[in-house]
């Protein structure tokens, strides 16, 4: 379990990534973004996720560049959409992400969405990126149990990672036996719930007895569970907010109470229903 923000998590090829980091999904392009990267990289974030769909890129690049802080010391992720699949389209789609980056290669590069008859394509594409040493690592998005069992039986690499919907009423749990059983790291996106577990009773009950917001409750169950998280911020305050966890511990009794309050409820779409 990390103990600070700038705490890493080894994933299986090696590679070492924030287990804590800012995700930028609708967060407005241009002063929006650079505004909001900046705080999380001045607050002490060394790690950002952001996609193609986003259509955020360049301002996650330009904050970068105007951060001056050493290349290595951040870890930068994205993803390619899923009209953007297939083999070529794959290899093209990550050199316009890289562009519009200003960067010369990833750290981590993910599939968005298993997009039937097309992800064991555009993993191809990953593995030869991740051979020639342009990301440093390959990864999925929103894959169910039978999409990484499909994709692990004839690939060369598996996922170092699979980003999914993660939260209080969302545990995931066969998901997280599997990506435990396979040394695949889970992340979560929409770790609160687009807002919607704030008010949640249990939550608000220990949230009030740690002196704590229902977010930050959350955020440390996430890393409690050993589940890279990526909350998702536009505003400075809420930035060094969601990261200001590592002053206290639920205790396993209250993590449990967090865990019962699963309902198999999704914010976003399943990806075995995605329409791409």
């Amino acid at each position: 379990m990390i103990k600070h923000l700038q705490d890493t998590v080894t994933l299986h090829n090696g590679v070492q990534m924030p287990g804590f980091g800012l995700g930028v999904y609708k967060v407005e392009d241009g002063d929006v973004v650079i505004q909001a990267v900046k705080a999380a990289l001045d607050y002490g974030y060394r790690s950002i996720d952001t996609a193609s769909f986003y259509d955020n890129e360049a301002g996650v690049g330009q904050a970068i560049q105007e951060s001056n802080i050493p290349r290595k010391e951040l870890f930068i992720t994205s993803k390619v959409w899923n009209d953007q699949q297939g083999y070529e389209n794959t290899l093209k789609a990550f050199d316009e992400s890289l562009s519009k980056l200003g960067l010369d290669y990833l750290d981590l590069y993910l599939i968005h969405w298993p997009v039937k008859g097309m992800y064991k394509e555009t993993w191809r594409a990953l593995e030869k990126l991740y051979k020639e040493g342009k990301v440093r690592a390959i990864g999925v998005s929103n894959f169910h149990v039978h999409h990484l069992e499909d994709l692990m039986a004839d690939s060369n690499h598996k996922p170092v990672i699979d980003q999914v919907e993660f939260h209080p009423h969302l545990t995931q749990e066969d998901l997280r036996t599997f990506c435990q059983q396979e040394n695949i790291q889970l992340e979560a996106w929409s770790p609160l719930k687009r807002g919607q577990l704030l008010e949640e009773p249990t939550i608000t009950e220990i949230a009030n007895k740690y002196g704590k917001s229902p977010a930050q409750v959350i955020l440390r169950w996430d890393i409690q569970h050993d589940v890279i998280t990526i909350p998702k911020s536009s505003k400075a305050h809420r930035i060094k907010e969601n990261a200001s966890i590592f002053d206290f511990a639920l205790t396993e009794e209250e993590m449990n109470r967090i865990d019962a309050l699963n309902r198999n409820d999704r914010s976003g779409s399943n990806p075995d229903s995605f329409d791409s």
